[in-house]
């Protein structure tokens, strides 16, 4: 799957958790999911859980701590579909 198709999926799962002060055209694959985006850490397990059904793969607690941006997001989905 490329980069774009898994950030194409990606984006409404995050855009789902966005708090209200935050808006979709703001998220871009370099957007820190915390600091930029402000996704508290409950809303970030959700959006993990969410991208393990969408993508059927499964993040370990490794790949949780190094979660950081879309673009990590998209590095651990790739590395788990290939």
């Amino acid at each position: 799957m490329t980069t774009e198709a898994i950030y194409t999926k990606l984006l409404p799962i995050v855009q789902t958790y966005l708090p209200e002060d935050v808006v979709v055209d703001q998220v871009s694959p370099d957007s820190d999911l915390t600091q930029e985006l402000n996704i508290n850490s409950a809303h970030l397990v959700d959006i993990i859980l969410d991208v393990e059904d969408e993508f059927d793969v499964e993040f370990a607690n490794e790949d949780m701590e190094n979660l950081r941006t879309m673009n990590d997001a998209i590095g651990i989905i790739q590395q788990k579909l290939s």
